[in-house]
């Protein structure tokens, strides 16, 4: 594990000027790898009239292309390129006035890491847990307040800080293990120091820098290493849409064109059709793509190349660094497409495995798979995006369990979306979901009803795609009668040292609390060894009477779903179902362990699932 020196004093250099006074440099990325297919590397350097220096390099195998200026005279962009043969090494970057050396850092490349023994990716054979950090555990009360951070710790505030860490994490894992998921997706935790909603980390403040509160740098490379260490897998959650309204360069621009400006505060139009829609006109499609998510986030502008190489090599450097088996990029559609792609295309030429999940926040199958990687887009865009959420699908299952039935209401919800995935280039590497940190918990909208969750459960956990679980799905959470974000993201009870109990233990749990983690464990659990459910082919039938039915097999295993979404108690004949089922099939419902022979009639309390593994 490198040691956090490494960070070059969290990037800011001190460098004695011969005839000056000390000023500070920053150079970004902090350090890099030798063995990159893309031997091209960009540093922005940040300090006083840096500009009127030039800049001298010396080290076998790197060579100094050239360094661009900008229009603010504090910045240099120097572009060298690494050939295949570099060794790891440091070496002197000069900065050079008239003929006099006025700074002079040392620059350290790493040896890179073998990529297919870490970065794993993702797939339908993994369960995403998503958890926001200073909501999950507070594992070092003694970060919860530093010097220099501009929001305090307030766990009364439902949208302050309330003090979650990395360490509460890392204290946890073998908790989130237990449960049976096997990759963990933690809301941004780079550096967010703001004055005000600061604890969702989507305002960051450095790109390079672990917010304090959270932990360190090194923390976060322990965390990894204890993912990995349970055999579980890391996803990042990053942002290229915008920034922190106090990130480091708002007070001192590289360019005016660096973030999107406006005479005046424009806010985004939030409309993400407008990106693939054919007929739209450009004025509203810019506003949605320029105009700033919110005032607090300016809205960065990634035509500017230099930021664009800024924003791919970070996300480069986070993967070689912490050994990241995914990235999450928030608002994917908003950001300049055509950057994204390329962002896309450059981590997958890195990294084969890789997977990377966009949020595409539409409400239709053919809105969202534009953004799929490979989606033989008519305007000729290709994202370069292995995944997406679905979110169509997560729209009906919000109202499938709650609606009366009807030709297109009720549990058919479920059925009709899953029937348009042709318009996908890989419907099984889309991420489901019932709920995230940004909607109202699934059982709020469920009015509460238990019986609801567990179908919604059931069922992401074996139709196609990769299930993503939000926190405290497990223990039951609810938003409450605040519906708020601030209230969406609550804390887990027993993560706290005040805590009146501990839900992360059997002790402290409810009785419904506990019925509920063990249904999911139970599942969960199961699905981790059943190669049927990631790979196995989908086959489903139309509704009828209010009971879905779908079957996922392959050459030697075959897994039957049953869903009543009635109220009362429901006998299904099976005979429609003579592909799958004949008279000698004898099944095991694998939530209650119970074995079912014949399969002729079965009977399925009302709202209830039902997962039964076939056999011959």
């Amino acid at each position: 594990m490198r040691p956090l020196v490494i960070l070059l004093t969290f990037l800011i250099l001190s460098l004695n000027l011969p005839a000056q006074e000390n000023q500070e440099l920053r150079i970004e990325p902090p350090f890099w790898w030798t063995g990159f297919n893309h031997t091209e590397l960009q540093l922005l350097v940040h300090g006083k009239a840096i500009s009127a220096t030039s800049v001298h390099i010396r080290y076998p195998g790197v060579e100094l292309v050239s360094v661009d200026t900008v229009p603010n005279p504090n910045y240099l962009f120097i572009n060298m390129k690494i050939s295949p043969e570099t060794q790891p090494g440091s070496f002197p970057i000069r900065f050079m006035k008239e003929k006099a050396v006025v700074a002079e850092v040392r620059y350290e490349l790493l040896r890179r890491k073998d990529p297919s023994n870490r970065f794993q990716g993702f797939d339908a054979s993994d369960v995403i847990y998503l958890l926001m950090p200073d909501r999950f555990a507070n594992g070092d009360t003694l970060n919860d307040n530093l010097p220099g951070m501009r929001q305090l710790a307030d766990r009364s505030n439902p949208d302050g800080r309330h003090g979650g860490d990395i360490r509460g994490i890392t204290d946890h894992l073998d908790y989130i293990m237990d449960l049976g998921v096997t990759a963990l997706w933690i809301n941004p935790l780079l550096e967010n120091n703001q004055e005000i909603y600061s604890y969702h980390g989507y305002s960051a403040t450095d790109y390079y820098l672990i917010d304090p509160r959270f932990g360190t740098n090194e923390d976060y490379l322990e965390l990894s290493d204890n993912i990995h260490q349970r055999g579980m897998k890391l996803i990042m959650d990053m942002v290229f849409n915008h920034c922190g309204s106090f990130h480091w360069w708002m007070e001192d621009l590289p360019s005016p064109d660096w973030i999107n400006q406006w005479p005046e505060f424009t806010r985004s139009s939030y409309r993400g059709g407008t990106v693939s829609d054919p007929y739209a006109t450009p004025s509203d499609s810019i506003k949605f793509v320029k105009g700033w998510f919110d005032k607090t986030m300016p809205d960065l502008n990634q035509h500017n190349p230099f930021l664009k190489n800024y924003l791919i090599q970070n996300s480069l450097w986070w993967i070689e660094y912490a050994s990241l088996d995914g990235i999450r990029q928030d608002t994917h559609p908003y950001p300049v497409k055509d950057m994204m792609a390329e962002w896309g295309k450059r981590v997958l030429d890195e990294y084969p495995d890789f997977n990377i999940v966009g949020e595409c926040w539409l409400a239709y199958p053919p809105a969202v798979a534009y953004w799929q990687k490979d989606a033989g887009d008519r305007d000729g865009y290709n994202s370069n995006i292995p995944s997406v959420f679905d979110f169509p699908l997560y729209d009906a299952l919000k109202v499938a369990f709650n609606e009366a039935e009807g030709w297109s209401s009720g549990i058919v919800r479920l059925y009709d979306v899953l029937s348009q995935d042709f318009v996908y280039p890989d419907p099984s590497n889309l991420v489901i979901f019932a709920d995230n940190h940004d909607i109202n918990r699934y059982l709020d909208t469920q009015e509460d009803d238990i019986r609801k969750l567990k179908m919604a459960m059931a069922f992401i956990l074996t139709t196609r795609g990769i299930p993503q679980l939000y926190y405290g799905t497990e223990l039951l959470m609810t938003t409450g009668e605040d519906k708020g974000h601030g209230s969406i993201r609550k804390d887990v009870m027993g993560g706290w040292p005040s805590d009146p109990r501990n839900t992360f233990s059997i002790e402290g749990r409810t009785p419904e609390e506990q019925d509920m983690y063990t249904y999911l464990r139970t599942i969960l659990r199961w699905r981790q060894n059943t190669p049927v459910i990631h790979t196995g082919r989908l086959r489903h039938f139309i509704p009828q009477d209010g009971v879905y039915v779908y079957f996922r097999f392959n050459e030697t295993d075959t897994v039957m779903v049953v869903m009543n979404n009635n109220e009362e108690e429901t006998v299904l004949e099976t005979g429609r179902f003579s592909e799958f089922l004949n008279p000698g099939t004898t099944g095991t419902e694998i939530i209650s362990g119970v074995s079912i022979y014949p399969l002729r009639n079965l009977v399925i309390p009302g709202k209830t699932a039902m997962i039964i593994e076939l056999s011959q």
